[in-house]
Formats: C-alpha cells, structure tokens, sequence
C-alpha cells in the first residue's frame, strides 16, 4: 500500500501509478452527483447536450450533504453507496470521467467498464461525514437547483481522504 497526495483534476498517469488498497489525498475540485443528477447527466449525453461541469478528467463524489450549520461551508458530507450508480456511470467514464467516489462493493460491469476506461473508484469510509466536511473548502451548487440533497455541486477540497476500493486494473479491496 502507497499513499499518493494527488491535485485534481485526474489524468491517465496519475490513475496507471494507483492500486487496490492506496491511500490517496485528493485536493482541488471534485463535483457531488448523486442517483436524479446522474439520470439527467446520462440523458444529456443522449441528447447530446453540453454537461454543466468539464467532465474530462473529473472526480464525482457520491453523496448528500445534510443541513449546513451556521457558520460552516457545508454539513456533513458523508458517501453515497456507489453500486446506486452503476448502470449510469459508463456514459459518463466513457465522456471522460476518470473517478468516483461513494462507498461499498460495485458491479462487475462497472469494474468492466473502469478497465475500458482507464478510471478509478475511490472509497470513502462510511459514517465519517463530518470529518469529511472538514476537507470541504468551498460548495457551490451548479446544476439542477431543483434536486436539493442530490444537485450537482462543485466541491473545493483539500486533503480528502480516500481508498482505491478498484483500481483501473480491476483489482478491488472486496475481494480476498
């Protein structure tokens, strides 16, 4: 196991030196997309539309921050179960996307389509919520305002702590 102290956004180099089991600090801008966000993301690429933020290269975290106290940037900010996205993160690999964030084990497909694409899935501990918060620097809702909890959010952070749970390899820490 390595630890790797990354500045987003991703490229292929960065993704080829990660494996199953890496810590890896992530600073810069990830996007918060969640299961609805996904959907209207996906149907976008059907049409043909632009997307609301660069995905090439991107990181998606899948989460939904809870209640901003006063006086902080965001609430807890805790993973989403990523396998709720499996069926509609391949288009959005194949545009570009080169990471992903959520919690617990994903599909075989999913894992198939990582390798095609040269991605990553990212674990982050489950139940950790508000130390994540802590990494959040900036938020910053930028598409489908309507969605609450699961519009897209443009996320600055610094020194968010994850796992590569599957590397673009195809190894995953679910498997023994």
């Amino acid at each position: 196991m390595q630890t790797h102290y990354l500045t987003l956004p991703l490229n292929k180099t960065m993704i080829k030196k990660l494996h199953c089991g890496d810590l890896v600090y992530l600073s810069g801008v990830i996007y918060g997309a969640r299961d609805q966000a996904h959907k209207r993301l996906v149907e976008m690429i059907n049409e043909k539309e632009e997307l609301p933020f660069p995905i090439q290269n991107s990181c998606v975290y899948y989460f939904g921050p809870s209640a901003t106290p006063p006086g902080e940037i965001i609430g807890s900010a805790g993973p989403t179960t990523g396998s709720r996205m499996d069926k509609l993160t391949p288009p959005l690999l194949e545009k570009g996307l080169l990471g992903t964030i959520g919690k617990g084990q994903r599909s075989q497909a999913l894992i198939d389509a990582l390798v095609k694409y040269g991605a990553v899935y990212f674990a982050a501990i489950g139940g950790t919520g508000a130390l994540i918060a802590k990494t959040i620097k900036k938020t910053e809702i930028i598409a489908f305002k309507d969605l609450g909890t699961e519009a897209i959010r443009r996320l600055e952070v610094e020194n968010f702590k994850v796992i590569v749970a599957i590397d673009s390899y195809g190894k995953q820490i679910f498997q023994v």
